[in-house]
């Protein structure tokens, strides 16, 4: 197992280098820059800032430049904040942004499977057909249309969320986001749980413990659902990746300080730095979080072995 990981982290290697070179001349390529958009600014000041940035410099010296920062835990300041540095940005967005990617990637996945498996359960019934159309609604609609309604029935209507803000995380603040960035990641665990579900439950293992006088629990919870959650923890992994390094769509809605935010204030101000240090970060969450998924696969499924 241990060989299998350090396998595993030496491949994120190149991988993750591949990722930010991709992204850095992608970003260059395009025209403008961080201080095009500065009205009135003389040609000479424009000139020293850049220089003090090291922006006058050719693009394949600014990126060894970059990575050379980046192997010392240094992601640059901002050109736009200019009193703050990206970790110190992303030392507060961060905070945010997996707060409300883990609440809501918990209550997916919580309610999302105990769904799937009442929907496998009374297969063809009142209660599968509910799940089904429930987590067809919940797929279809996108964030930004949930976002709003959600703003306008309980935060304007009935007045019992706020509309926006964070507020250093209080808890009515965070109902409205988290049931948003929630909704179609339950819709989608709902589906795959009462698939999967299903076919385990057909299964020879699972027959031979029925005939074995198991009860109805323990054919279910220690035997099917081993092999049902499978299917679950693949997708969780990149959805777990996602939310938790933000919504972009969520954050911008409900005016949210998290790194979803400052990606899309970054990218509309072609601030280099936290646009690349956003990149970096999900790339590190995504690899991490396909890590231990394989990792789940072995200690749930006995079939699976690193060795």
């Amino acid at each position: 197992m241990f060989n299998y990981v350090l396998r595993r982290l030496l491949t994120a290697i190149p991988t993750l280098f591949l990722i930010i070179t991709i992204s850095f001349f992608l970003m260059h390529v395009a025209p403008g820059g961080p201080f095009n958009m500065e009205k009135g600014i003389p040609p000479e000041v424009k000139a020293n800032i850049e220089r003090v940035f090291h922006l006058d410099q050719p693009v394949w010296r600014q990126y060894l430049e970059y990575l050379n920062n980046l192997l010392h835990g240094d992601l640059g300041p901002s050109y736009v904040m200019l009193n703050f540095s990206v970790k110190e940005l992303f030392a507060i967005g961060l905070k945010v942004s997996v707060t409300l990617g883990a609440s809501a990637l918990t209550l997916a996945l919580v309610v999302g499977i105990a769904m799937g498996v009442i929907a496998a359960l009374r297969q063809n019934q009142i209660a599968d057909y509910s799940v089904i159309s429930l987590a067809t609604a919940g797929s279809t609609i996108p964030t930004f249309v949930i976002a709003p309604l959600i703003q306008l029935i309980f935060g304007l209507m009935w007045r019992l969320l706020p509309v926006g803000g964070w507020n250093d995380g209080a808890f009515p603040n965070m109902v409205g986001p988290i049931i948003t960035l929630a909704l179609p990641q339950l819709a989608t665990i709902s589906r795959l749980m009462r698939g999967s579900m299903i076919e385990a439950l057909h299964a020879h293992h699972i027959r031979t413990a029925k005939a074995m006088g198991l009860s109805d629990f323990s054919v279910v919870v220690r035997h099917a659902m081993r092999g049902a959650l499978l299917p679950i923890i693949s997708y969780a992994g990149p959805a777990a990746a996602q939310l938790i390094t933000g919504s972009i769509i969520v954050e911008t809605i409900f005016q949210i300080p998290g790194i979803g935010r400052y990606f899309i204030d970054a990218a509309l101000n072609r601030d280099y730095t936290i646009v690349m240090g956003t990149v970096v970060v999900i790339a590190v969450f995504t690899i991490f979080f396909n890590l231990v998924v394989d990792l789940l696969y072995a200690v749930i499924d006995p079939r699976v072995r690193y060795d």
